[in-house]
């Protein structure tokens, strides 16, 4: 990856029935896989459109390739997207959706032909070119969208949740497809999902929003192992991590290890730091709710008083009985600390 491609300078998109984006600034660097992260009305699909001239800024300014591109429409920017509807002309074959743009630009039919091939032949397409989008998968349709893209031969590819009507192994599958495609191509991407698994899985720099503003911004391991804030290290990871108010801490209070404002605070700490042990011999009693097996993995579901139901992540079959009272304890170096009001990190 290079410098910044894509930058966003104190953009503001507000709307009568509510949402939008609040001051937003973020850098993307060219060929660069960044994901806007966040629940629904955060602002990920109006940044987006933003970005793709689908929309206007009420104020702020938005830069591509370092050309000023705040008030220019979707065809100045040299940018191609793909879409959660795949939106795909149901009468055209495989070959004539893929190359529709093309045709409405004026190319000359051997330039368009070898771009078609080179995108089929990328998207794993070969053999399908007659098809109607009737007669493909999902996935197959999915891959369409993306020749289209391919073919278009812009350094800007903006997705909207494009995985959103596939089944679950098909969206794995789909995912390591379109990660490779942008490596292959060298090709900037900026994608919107919702799934936290996509954005842990797939990006090199995670974008997380929250009521339109910036929450976190950084790699998907940054968010995971130093959470800014409450709300990012309550949304990214799964199972979220526990967050446990300085409240039902009292009991530690006079440890060398708590710090002086415990009622002021929050405990965070990830499931697989979590620690069981018998009932008297942790640090903080809890009493199991009820377990689920996973396979290589088991989640233990808990009650602590005074705070919201954890859980703790343990390898491999665990059998605990619900009802069963244990301690709870945690890895050295594993809490994270957070100020109760404000939410923000407290180093």
């Amino acid at each position: 990856m290079s410098g910044s491609f894509i930058r966003l300078l104190d953009v503001t998109r507000t709307f009568d029935t509510g949402g939008g984006v609040n001051r937003l600034s973020i850098d993307i660097a060219e060929g660069g896989f960044t994901v806007l992260l966040g629940p629904s009305g955060c602002g990920k699909s109006t940044t987006l459109r933003l970005i793709a001239g689908l929309e206007t800024p009420d104020s702020g300014r938005i830069e591509i390739g370092g050309r000023d591109v705040t008030f220019a429409p979707p065809s100045g920017r040299w940018l191609s997207m793909v879409f959660q509807s795949y939106a795909l002309f149901p009468h055209l074959d495989v070959a004539e959706n893929i190359i529709f743009g093309l045709k409405v630009r004026g190319m000359g039919r051997a330039e368009r032909e070898r771009r078609l091939a080179d995108a089929l032949s990328i998207t794993g397409l070969d053999g399908l070119a007659e098809r109607k989008p009737a007669q493909l998968s999902g996935g197959q349709r999915q891959r369409v969208a993306l020749a289209r893209a391919i073919v278009a031969d812009h350094p800007l590819c903006l997705m909207d949740e494009p995985l959103s009507n596939l089944d679950a192994k098909l969206r794995h599958s789909v995912r390591q497809e379109i990660r490779a495609l942008q490596r292959r191509l060298g090709m900037t991407v900026v994608y919107v999902t919702h799934d936290q698994t996509e954005a842990m899985g797939m990006a090199d720099q995670v974008v997380l929003l929250n009521r339109g503003r910036v929450e976190q911004l950084g790699p998907p391991a940054d968010l995971y192992l130093r959470p800014a804030t409450a709300f990012t290290a309550s949304f990214v990871g799964s199972p979220a991590m526990t967050l446990l108010p300085g409240s039902a801490l009292q009991a530690l209070a006079a440890r060398d290890d708590m710090p002086a404002d415990l009622p002021g605070l929050l405990l965070g700490l990830r499931a697989e730091d979590l620690v069981l042990e018998p009932e008297g011999q942790g640090l903080l009693p809890a009493t199991v709710l009820y377990c689920e097996y996973l396979g290589a993995e088991t989640y233990v579901y808990l009650s602590v008083e005074g705070a919201e139901p954890i859980v703790a992540r343990l390898p491999g079959r665990q059998e605990q009985e619900p009802g069963t009272c244990l301690s709870l304890a945690w890895r050295a170096g594993a809490a994270h600390w957070f100020d109760r009001d404000s939410g923000r990190r407290r180093d």
